[in-house]
């Protein structure tokens, strides 16, 4: 019997938000809206989405001893997320700095701070954390060498799924355990590096030849395609109109890994996912934006 459906292992960010007209190119100085300050991280972000859809959700990662930890440990408790893994100090609490322009597309700039700081020893630390968790998820905001540790400390029978962003080429350990693989067009390209052919299901399947059990790449407005040892299956959009597209592709990962524990088919949990990462982007900011499982049955 596990304790929880989800853990997370990755990162908690303070989000800076300026809404712009258009994104400045090198050298060049725009206006933008008034700064909002949010509580990210995709660590943060995907415990948060995944608790608010009623999965037992924990959270293991670093933050400073500041006003944005703080916010970071309040806003994972109003979700409902076992903070008991949350560690503060070290450094100050991550930032991202975000701008949105009018179509809702982003731009990201982030300072890992405490985020940095979390260790593999953090890792071992918390392993009957990791082992009692029924799928642990992670990203790459946090030191390479910390997800292969939490590769080591899985517990038999459990599931590992990766988001590699920022994207880096990753060791065979790591790729063997994804189960899935999460990677959007740029994502996938950085890992395969010169391998990457001209179509997702090129990608798919050079991504699966690394190793993964499964891969999910995530198309945008042209939704996604899943694939595994039995074929590859395409999953559809869901049309709306985007407002924010910051945390999607958080909630997007945090919705399959749930759905994933409860035993539903990949292509089944990616068509969920989907449904949920569509009202994410109606809604301006990360976390706040992120639905309810009503809200999303309402979709």
């Amino acid at each position: 019997m596990y304790d929880y459906d989800l853990l997370v292992v990755g990162s908690a960010n303070a989000d800076l938000v300026i809404g712009v007209e258009r994104r400045p190119t090198a050298g060049e100085t725009v206006l933008g809206s008034d700064l909002v300050v949010h509580p990210g991280g995709k660590g943060a972000n995907q415990s948060v989405a995944a608790a608010r859809l009623g999965a037992r959700t924990a959270l293991l990662a670093r933050v400073g001893d500041d006003a944005h930890g703080r916010l970071l440990l309040d806003s994972q408790r109003a979700a409902g997320v076992d903070t008991a893994g949350v560690l503060v100090g070290g450094a100050p609490t991550g930032v991202a700095l975000i701008t949105v322009d009018p179509s809702g597309d982003n731009s990201i700039v982030v300072s890992p701070g405490a985020n940095g700081r979390l260790t593999p020893e953090d890792v071992r630390a918390a392993a009957s954390l990791v082992r009692a968790s029924r799928v642990v998820s992670a990203q790459l905001e946090i030191p390479l060498e910390t997800v292969v540790e939490t590769v080591r400390t899985l517990a038999p029978g459990s599931r590992f799924v990766l988001n590699p962003s920022p994207p880096r080429p990753l060791p065979a350990e790591v790729l063997a355990a994804c189960d899935p693989l999460i990677v959007n067009e740029h994502e996938a390209r950085v890992v395969l590096g010169d391998g990457a052919g001209p179509e997702p299901e090129d990608w798919a399947t050079a991504l699966l030849a690394l190793g993964p059990r499964s891969v999910v790449v995530t198309l945008g407005a042209r939704g996604a395609l899943v694939a595994d040892a039995h074929g590859a299956v395409r999953v559809p959009s869901v049309r709306v109109e985007t407002v924010d597209t910051t945390g999607a592709g958080d909630s997007f990962t945090a919705a399959l890994a749930w759905r994933l524990g409860r035993g539903e088919p990949l292509s089944a949990a990616a068509a969920y996912a989907a449904r949920v990462g569509a009202v994410a982007v109606t809604r301006p900011g990360a976390q706040e934006s992120f639905p309810t499982a009503e809200e999303v049955e309402s979709l």
